[in-house]
């Protein structure tokens, strides 16, 4: 084939390179959802939109179990770094059956951008009730294993031995790293913040219950801090953090001890 890189696949006939990027989605969904495998049929159903128009450097992929669904079952969007490695900017599964809220809009219908620009607290409360972490709209898929494996044989495939991922959230880098993530960048702050949130941290006298979203025992578990952390608890957003996974490779970063979740 050649192309290693995300710009170089996007100069690909659109048949060939959709054929390529269908590679990273997890087989199991298509099982789950009763799909159809054949990626043509997926493109022809609608079911399936891939946004990877020549002269670009990112990918946009889009998997839905029926077409016009409010949410895609899986949502990857992809870009090459400056040495054209793979670095993933967003990974998200939805469970298309379970309840959905509203955190990634207002009332008024203007988006959140995942709570970074505004918060709809109403919805970001029932969600946090409901077991969601932050930036969720619904359960996930619980699939994480699979994609990381079917990820690793896509990178594999372009000829390259380690991909990045940018964890959007404070849980979303204590998973990745239960899956031997490492630390390009934002280790040494992941570790401040564990150590923010154990006893006479400095973050622990600011879990004093003045938000539902900064309850004391939050200190403990890996979605309470998330949601404390996605508070500004920290006083600014939860940023800088950049991890990679080297193919085949099993790191052992904990920066979470004994956590739950």
């Amino acid at each position: 084939m050649g192309a290693r890189s995300i710009a170089a696949l996007n100069q690909l006939p659109d048949k060939e390179k959709s054929l390529i990027y269908a590679r990273f989605i997890p087989p199991e969904i298509f099982e789950r959802f009763e799909l159809p495998h054949e990626i043509k049929d997926l493109l022809e159903l609608k079911l399936l939109q891939i946004k990877c128009k020549a002269g670009s450097t990112d990918v946009v992929l889009e998997l839905r179990h029926d077409v016009g669904f409010q949410d895609p079952l899986l949502y990857a969007h992809l870009t090459d770094t400056v040495t054209g490695q793979i670095h993933v900017l967003l990974y998200v599964m939805n469970d298309p059956y379970a309840p959905r809220y509203d955190t990634d809009m207002m009332p008024d219908g203007k988006p959140t951008e995942f709570g970074i620009f505004r918060r709809n607290l109403e919805a970001e409360r029932a969600a946090m009730k409901a077991g969601l972490a932050p930036g969720q709209v619904r359960q996930g898929l619980k699939m994480l294993k699979y994609s990381v494996g079917i990820f690793e044989e896509f990178v594999d495939f372009l000829g390259h031995e380690v991909y990045f991922i940018d964890p959007l959230f404070y849980h979303n880098a204590i998973v990745f790293e239960r899956y031997g993530f490492a630390y390009q960048q934002g280790r040494r702050k992941m570790e401040e913040i564990h150590s923010g949130f154990t006893d006479q941290g400095e973050l622990i006298s600011r879990l004093d219950g003045s938000s539902p979203f900064r309850s004391p025992e939050f200190s403990t578990s890996i979605r309470g801090r998330s949601w404390a952390i996605h508070d500004c608890i920290l006083g600014e957003p939860f940023t800088d953090v950049v991890m990679y996974k080297a193919i085949g490779s099993q790191v052992s970063v904990n920066t979470f001890p004994n956590a739950k979740w």
